[in-house]
């Protein structure tokens, strides 16, 4: 009995939770945490091109590509992800299958929203022809920069000015002809610094960015480098979920099948020394009948050979 409680105590436990699981889960949360910071990233960039575009076509075409993807869903997704690792990993570390079935269940609920994410953002890319009226729009909307009240449209041109390399909406002039200005902003210079651009209107206009910002606009919506890099995030999220929930289905196939309970261990153990114990007696006595018989036997063949003699 005390042999058989040693065996129960030193038997590992199974399926302790391996690094690669706990790897898997931490890399996924970072992940996602990094999809919500470019998520906020691309926000800004998306506010500052919507300011410069409103009432054209552009503005509907960058409303309908990225909006309903990047902030309803992939943000929402994102939380939920983080929050579902957490149990996920609650769940591998205490060995609890009602836990890891629901991570499982989320994973592949998660693993199908963000493939439809994926598959939105490649059908929803509109090319946009380029409409003079648009054009007029934008330059419109030159009148009012620099203005004290109107601090967050000069902060928008300055934006796209530096992030696409152009200035004004056809060309450099058209700060001259829709502005009081006598010179272009300083964001419209390949190297900027403060009074760049008047340094390059007298003396040198190469110096300025030749090309206008209108045209660029319309490039903007076959993909910016922020929608690359969300793109990528969120394939190395597919991929680690994938990866996630083929460890969780292995877990849990182990632990329904191969996990047992300690009491159940030591009954079987007793059990069997108990048989053990219980069968020594018997052989021993099989063993002494076995020779006293011999003996009887033998004693029993001397007498007769007494008698013929």
């Amino acid at each position: 009995m005390g042999a058989a409680a040693l065996r129960c105590a030193a038997a590992p436990r199974p399926h302790e939770p391996s690094p690669e699981r706990v790897s898997a889960g931490g890399a996924r949360v970072l992940m996602s945490i990094s999809v919500l910071g470019v998520s906020a990233w691309m926000r800004d960039y998306l506010n500052n091109v919507l300011t410069l575009t409103a009432e054209t076509r552009v503005e509907e075409a960058v409303i309908l590509t990225y909006f309903p993807v990047v902030h309803p869903v992939m943000i929402a997704v994102c939380c939920f992800l983080i929050i579902v690792g957490m149990l996920g990993y609650c769940g591998t570390v205490k060995r609890n299958l009602l836990l890891l079935v629901w991570y499982f269940g989320s994973l592949l609920v998660i693993f199908c929203v963000e493939l439809a994410c994926g598959v939105w953002t490649y059908e929803q890319e509109i090319t946009v022809p380029v409409q003079w009226s648009d054009m007029i729009t934008l330059k419109a909307r030159m009148t009012n920069y620099g203005l004290p009240r109107y601090q967050w449209l000069t902060h928008a041109w300055n934006f796209f000015q530096r992030e696409f390399k152009c200035c004004g909406v056809v060309y450099f002039t058209d700060w001259l002809e829709m502005t009081e200005l006598d010179w272009p902003p300083d964001s419209c210079c390949v190297r900027e610094f403060p009074g760049c651009s008047k340094q390059a209107h007298h003396e040198d206009l190469s110096d300025l960015y030749q090309e206008g910002c209108g045209k660029k606009m319309y490039t903007f919506l076959r993909g910016t480098k922020q929608l690359q890099v969300l793109r990528f995030l969120g394939i190395s999220i597919g991929v680690t979920q994938i990866l996630a929930m083929i460890l969780t289905i292995t877990l849990l196939w182990a632990l329904y099948y191969d996990r047992r309970d300690p009491r159940t261990d030591q009954i079987m153990a007793l059990k069997s020394d108990t048989s053990q114990e219980l069968l020594k007696p018997s052989l021993t006595r099989i063993f002494e009948h076995t020779s006293m018989a011999n003996s009887f036997n033998t004693h029993f063949e001397m007498e007769e050979l007494e008698v013929m003699q």
